[in-house]
């Protein structure tokens, strides 16, 4: 899976969801969701370490991890980021050889 199709899959299951639930996905809606999946994310972090009530489970983690990948996702695209020339520009830079 290359990250423009998992962008595509994941903008159109967004759609459904939207429409299923009548959410109005205004400008700030993307950016405010994936602080939510972040929170999310960390109190799963939190319980697998010990530091939080709750049961631990490893597959919560990762659900939570992919919640913020779908988010941050949806959020690039509707701020018009190119994910993957920017992860060339800013990351990936780092492994080309020097000149």
């Amino acid at each position: 899976m290359d990250l423009r199709s998992l962008q595509a899959d994941v903008l159109r299951i967004s759609d459904i969801y939207a429409a299923e639930h009548q959410i109005d996905r205004d400008r700030d809606w993307a950016l405010l969701k994936l602080q939510e999946e972040l929170g999310e994310l960390t109190a799963e972090h939190l319980r697998l370490s010990g530091r939080a009530r709750g049961t631990p489970d490893a597959d919560a983690l990762g659900d939570e991890a992919a919640d913020v990948l779908g988010m941050l996702l949806i959020y690039c695209a509707g701020a018009g980021v190119d994910l993957e020339t920017a992860m060339r520009r800013k990351w990936l830079k780092w492994l080309e050889p020097k000149a």
